[in-house]
């Protein structure tokens, strides 16, 4: 495959892309990571949710550690390239590092930032720190 499609791709300043994850069953989002074009381009390849990990400043296979793969099953971007939306089969039903579903768990009731989502598993269980 020609990758002609990443120069199409609006890479911001540090050549990072946002990335949405969506269930492709659901429409649930999932999660909000950071893509650069090496990750996206393998993301491909692989089939699974690769992302770039600013903090560590390197290449984050999704479920690399806790097991909670990301299967991508389309890949789209928006009407001005410069954000990803992937629909994915989560493996495990855990996207979030904090053993929920989603990342996007915290809901503002009545001026106040609430857990709306419960933990399915103690992250202690998924990473054993």
């Amino acid at each position: 495959m020609s990758s002609a499609w990443l120069d199409e791709i609006k890479w911001d300043s540090d050549g990072l892309l946002p990335a949405i994850a969506q269930d492709a069953e659901t429409g649930e989002i999932l999660m909000f990571a950071w893509m650069n074009r090496e990750s996206l381009a393998l993301s491909v390849e692989e089939g699974r949710a690769i992302y770039w990990s600013r903090s560590r400043g390197k290449l984050w296979r999704k479920g690399e550690e806790s097991g909670h793969v990301q299967q991508v099953k389309e890949f789209r971007v928006d009407c001005d390239s410069d954000v990803l939306l992937m629909k994915v089969n989560q493996i495990g039903d855990i996207a979030c590092h904090t053993g929920r579903r989603s990342c996007f768990y915290k809901r503002l009731d009545a001026g106040h930032w609430t857990e709306a989502d419960p933990v399915l598993k103690d992250p202690k269980d998924i990473y054993g720190k």
